[in-house]
């Protein structure tokens, strides 16, 4: 199976660690979706931008240890969308993105350049 990530368990970035067992398949670009900084993490909701996130093959273990730390408390659900690397799960924010701050460019790595700019 496989997940695409968009920001904390990127690589190098602070939860990377998590993906350590699994495989890197490549970077991809999701349509419809709209990219939010929830605090020391991102969100993804549906919308009319872009998100940048990096694709891997995990195993159900791995599923299993991202699912209990993202959709614990109902904070994120599970979607599967398309990637060219084949279907993958995306986690997707639940919560009200009102007053957070939208990362125009979709990148959660950009996000400081995406807000110094406005």
């Amino acid at each position: 199976m496989r997940i695409m990530v968009y920001g904390t368990l990127r690589r190098k970035q602070g939860n990377s660690h998590w993906m350590t067992n699994a495989q890197w398949l490549g970077d991809h670009q999701i349509e419809g979706y709209d990219l939010y900084n929830i605090g020391l993490y991102p969100g993804v909701v549906p919308g009319e931008g872009s998100v940048y996130g990096e694709v891997y093959r995990i195993d159900a273990s791995t599923l299993a240890e991202l699912d209990a730390l993202r959709t614990r408390g109902g904070e994120y659900k599970r979607q599967l969308i398309q990637t060219p690397y084949g279907s993958a799960w995306l986690y997707v924010y639940q919560r009200s993105v009102a007053g957070l701050t939208h990362i125009p460019g979709g990148d959660w790595l950009l996000r400081d350049e995406a807000s110094s700019g406005e």
